[in-house]
């Protein structure tokens, strides 16, 4: 096992366990530590007047300090304690999976941090964005609730294939954004691409809508009241840019409603509107309104359809309790009912989550095919009958039948036996020499074998995934690409090596080292560097040393000239180690 698991992360199924990976601490740099203490100090001066309450409190509750960046271990002992845990991985996963996890309790935290030229906003998740966005407002216990519901409903949305495409597109991008030396006209290309797939997804599936809601409440959300707003979103929380920018007028704040999932976004630029909520409690009940509306919830021949869609595996639920898990590939209807479904390959059967014995993929290894509805003619469903109505209509063992559905589906054959559930309904019936047709189609021929019959008169759930999480190998996940780790360069080495001098020296390690002359290196080898000049800006404010803070403020004023884009960080920095020194 790569990672230290306890309680919360024993309860992962193997098939989510697969997306963890080692946090590896030791490969942090100190330049990495220092874009973290930067981000860290400045959120906090500033999110400590715009954010919600429960972040100030949840940095503290969550374990997470200001000076280094967060080790795993050590924020599990701490996020135990109130029912959650956080595993890393790497970069985006995919979105059902991201929201599985939220169901059993786990933060996802992409473990890598951004590049210094990057600080104020990334596209790629990395550990500011999701150990110091969202794992701070967890603390505040219905936020947590909502998060772990949205996970449960979340990953029980159905995708469409065009949302898996879109997916593989916006991970490549955020990797080769936040890669070293990525050419501009490569990156365009692929902003491009993902444009042109935006643009031509067709009706969002429930995947995309609920994906939409997740955006603009727990990444990009906003509470309280329309003039008067706070901060919860992660995405804003670790934005120091964004975080400011949504305060202003120019972005524009709108009631939160169900209507924010009809509201699409870029990930690649700031965000020209925001949803606020009034309250946590809020977010549960638009959830909820939201959730009445998934074929989760309404089943029917829209739900098949929408599996059909997905080319993915998916779970129809029969009035019975009977679960058919597989890819969904055909469906007949009539009256806007589905009268016969029809899977391909890999097929399992389940009652209540559990597969049913002798039902498993290796059995239905072709694909499962079954009329749904009721008998034409009688007024009583199969499911609704009786010993004695079973008897009167010779659905029993041994005898020969022929049944014919509402929309025309003939089942004829010998019944061989029937499958109850714990009500005692039957909810699966076996035939031997069974033709099963459609008026001139043949579903089902005898010299295929034995006929397994479900017994259901309704859809009344569909859905993302299996019923059963042992009865397919979900163990199959392949990252089309890892996020990138340049080689570093001799120079690169060097300039990391003088940050981790100046970080021993604030810390107490090692004292010694001549902070003069690692400003002196600074500023001849590595001109463009502002952070570590504003680090022994501090250092020489907090030593009282005036000729030092002068020529520091020098240096950095003539790095604000030539590259003006960096102003403001400079500016900020130095307002920090002021205000420092001064609390």
């Amino acid at each position: 096992m790569s990672y230290e698991s306890n309680p919360i992360l024993d309860k992962l199924p193997k098939h989510l366990k697969q997306f963890i990976k080692p946090q590896n601490y030791e490969d942090y740099t100190a330049i990495d530590q220092a874009v973290w203490r930067y981000v860290m100090r400045k959120n906090v001066d500033y999110l400590s007047q715009v954010a919600h309450s429960s972040y100030v409190d949840g940095l503290e509750k969550t374990g997470i300090s200001i000076d280094q960046i967060p080790n795993m271990y050590g924020m599990n002992r701490i996020l135990k304690e109130i029912g959650w845990a956080a595993v890393a991985v790497d970069g985006f996963i995919p979105p059902s999976a991201f929201m599985e996890f939220q169901a059993y309790n786990v933060l996802v935290i992409a473990s890598d941090i951004r590049q210094l030229e990057n600080i104020e906003y990334t596209p790629a998740p990395d550990i500011i964005h999701e150990g110091a966005g969202h794992a701070p407002i967890i603390a505040n216990p219905e936020y947590a609730e909502y998060l772990r519901r949205f996970g449960e409903i979340g990953c029980k949305a159905i995708s469409s294939a065009k949302d898996y495409e879109l997916y593989d597109a916006v991970r490549h991008l955020s990797i080769i954004k936040e890669a070293h030396g990525t050419p501009q006209e490569e990156i365009e290309k692929a902003e491009k691409d993902i444009e042109y797939l935006q643009e031509n997804m067709g009706e969002p599936s429930e995947m995309a809508l609920i994906r939409n809601l997740h955006w603009w409440t727990v990444e990009y959300g906003l509470i309280g009241s329309v003039e008067h707003p706070k901060i919860y979103g992660a995405g804003l929380l670790s934005s120091i840019g964004e975080s400011a920018w949504c305060m202003t007028d120019q972005v524009k704040k709108i009631p939160y409603s169900i209507e924010a999932a009809r509201t699409e976004f870029d990930i690649t630029k700031p965000q020209p509107q925001l949803f606020v909520t009034p309250d946590f409690a809020f977010l549960s009940q638009v959830l909820e309104d939201f959730a009445n509306t998934m074929a989760v919830r309404k089943g029917g021949l829209l739900g098949i359809e929408k599996l059909i869609t997905s080319q993915a595996l998916g779970t129809i639920e029969l009035s019975t309790g009977l679960q058919i898990s597989g890819e969904f590939h055909h469906v007949i209807e009539h009256d806007g009912k589905p009268i016969y479904i029809q899977t391909k390959g890999p097929t399992a059967l389940a009652y209540r989550e559990k597969e049913l014995v002798g039902h498993s993929t290796a059995y239905h290894s072709e694909g499962f095919g079954s009329p749904i509805g009721k008998l034409k003619g009688i007024n009583i469903a199969i499911e609704d009958m009786g010993p004695r109505d079973l008897k009167a209509y010779k659905i029993y063992e041994g005898e020969q039948i022929s049944l014919e559905f509402e929309g025309g589906i003939k089942v004829e054959g010998t019944i061989i036996t029937g499958t109850r559930n714990l009500m005692g309904k039957i909810i699966l019936i076996t035939f031997k020499d069974c033709t099963v047709t459609h008026e001139d189609k043949v579903l089902f021929q005898p010299e295929w074998g034995l006929y397994d019959m479900a017994v259901g008169q309704s859809v009344v759930s569909a859905y993302n995934g299996p019923a059963d999480l042992n009865s397919f190998d979900l163990i199959t996940h392949q990252l089309t690409e890892t996020t990138i780790k340049p080689k570093k360069s001799p120079k690169r080495l060097q300039l990391e090596q003088y940050y981790q001098q100046v970080r021993d020296f604030r810390e107490g390690k090692n004292t010694t080292i001549s902070r003069n002359k690692v400003f002196q290196v600074i500023k001849s080898e590595f001109p463009e560097d502002w952070l570590l000049p504003v680090e022994l800006y501090e250092l020489a404010k907090q030593g009282d040393d005036h000729h030092f803070q002068k020529e520091i403020l020098d240096h950095l004023e003539s790095i604000k000239r030539n590259n003006p884009k960096v102003g403001h960080l400079i500016d900020d920095g130095i307002k920090l180690a002021d205000a420092s020194l001064v609390s």
